[in-house]
This record gives C-alpha cells, sequence and structure tokens, in this order.
C-alpha cells in the first residue's frame, strides 16, 4: 500500500494504536520478551513518521497500562526504563519535526519521579510545536481515567453530572476522539484503551505482530477505515 492510494481529504484526525505482540515476536525467536519491546521502537517511530507525513493530527499509543504493574518485576522495570530512554533518544528529534508530545495516565507514586521529570520536561519542550500531537498513554487505563473524572466532579461540588462535564474532566479535554483504533498482532479486543474516547471509533485489527508493523501497514489500515461508511448511530449516505 502506497501512501498516494489515499484519499488525502479523508485522512483520520486522530489515530490510536495498541502496539501488542512485542513478547510473541521475540519468543518466536528465542529471544527475551523484553527485545520484542526494543525491536518495537523502531516500528512506533516508522509509524509515526508516516503518520506525520500524511499530515495526521493526532497519534496516540499505548504504552503502559495500569495492569502492566502486574507483569514480572524485570519486565516492568524494563518498560519504565525504555520509556525513559525514548524520551531521552527521542524528544529532541520530535521537537525538531515540530511535534507535540503529551502524556495521559495517573502520575502516582508508582511512577519514578524522574520519568515524571523526563515527561514534564517533554511535554514543556514540544508545547508550542503545531505539527503531529504525539500521546503516550502510560499507567493508563480506561476505567481509572473515568473514575479520575468523575472524582474530580465530586470534588468540584457538581450537582449534575453530563457527558460535556466529564468529557472536560479527562486526562487530556482537547484530545479528540480517535477516528481510527488500531490493534496489532491479531487480539481482538479493546484492553481498557480510551473507552470513553472511541465509541464511534473505527477498529481495524491487524495480524501483524507489532515489531513488524511498519507505515505501509499503516496506509492499509486507513485505507481500510476510508473505504467504511461511519454513521455515528445515523443513517449512512448509501
Amino acid at each position: 500500500m502506497l501512501s498516494s492510494d489515499l484519499d488525502p481529504r479523508r485522512i483520520p484526525v486522530h489515530i490510536a494504536c495498541v502496539m501488542d505482540g512485542n513478547g510473541r515476536w521475540a519468543e518466536q525467536r528465542g529471544l527475551p520478551r523484553t527485545e520484542g519491546h526494543t525491536a518495537g521502537e523502531q516500528s512506533l517511530f516508522d509509524v509515526l513518521e508516516g503518520a506525520n507525513d500524511l499530515g495526521v493530527g493526532w497519534f496516540t499509543v499505548y504504552a503502559f497500562s495500569t495492569e502492566n504493574w502486574r507483569r514480572p518485576a524485570d519486565e516492568v522495570q524494563f518498560l519504565l526504563r525504555f520509556n525513559e530512554q525514548i524520551l531521552i533518544n527521542r524528544r529532541d528529534e520530535m521537537h525538531e519535526r515540530n511535534m507535540r508530545i503529551r502524556f495521559i495516565g495517573r502520575r502516582d507514586r508508582r511512577v519514578p519521579r524522574r520519568l515524571v521529570r523526563l515527561i514534564d520536561d517533554a511535554e514543556e519542550m514540544t508545547r508550542g510545536n503545531s505539527g503531529l500531537t504525539f500521546t503516550v498513554a502510560f499507567n493508563y487505563g480506561g476505567r481509572a481515567e473515568l473514575v479520575d473524572a468523575v472524582q474530580r466532579l465530586v470534588d468540584s461540588g457538581v450537582r449534575r453530572v453530563t457527558e460535556k462535564a466529564i468529557a472536560r474532566n479527562l486526562y487530556d479535554p482537547e484530545m479528540p476522539d480517535p477516528d481510527l483504533v488500531i490493534r496489532t498482532s491479531g487480539e481482538y479486543r479493546i484492553s481498557n484503551f480510551l473507552l470513553w474516547e472511541i465509541a464511534y471509533s473505527e477498529l481495524v485489527f491487524s495480524e501483524t505482530l507489532w515489531p513488524d508493523f511498519r507505515r505501509e501497514h499503516l496506509y492499509s489500515a486507513i485505507k481500510e477505515f476510508q473505504d467504511r461508511d461511519r454513521r455515528f448511530g445515523g443513517v449512512g449516505e448509501s
């Protein structure tokens, strides 16, 4: 699939991605699971650059869930250090490409303070950029986000809860709902990802393991998105 096959008038504004299959990719090659996460970094930035070149406005990835703390301790520690290294190694590169970096999720005591400082620094450095917004869902869970939003409403003394009130209290109220959600590795689950925001997102599931996923796979997913008739609960054009 070439990007020239896509309709430039129907490029998704916001794409979200569950980057699944790193562990299986490594196990298939007789490697430690952590090697799959390392290999997945190349995929992430190839896809991110492809999205940026197409003019995608927002790209959100599921980097570390609230449930991932249950994984083996050595893998958890690797993932924490890995996210630190991505910020250290890639922050300036993304800044030079006019990308904006944002994080959504809980910044509780389990997240190392040095990582929180790197997150804050990356967000501040790229705050004024006008290109693609790269959002990292880290220590994130869709249910946790809704609980935190409702708790903020309760704390504010609100008397009437509305959809707009909840939306204003999500982790990033400025972030538009995803048009397209991609999950790799042949799994057909949402896995507690952006539960509020994906109410009317188009879902595309790829059999490709994340470390093998490249911008060509992204283009294929966007082509599938463009071939669909989005009705938002109403009657389609046909």
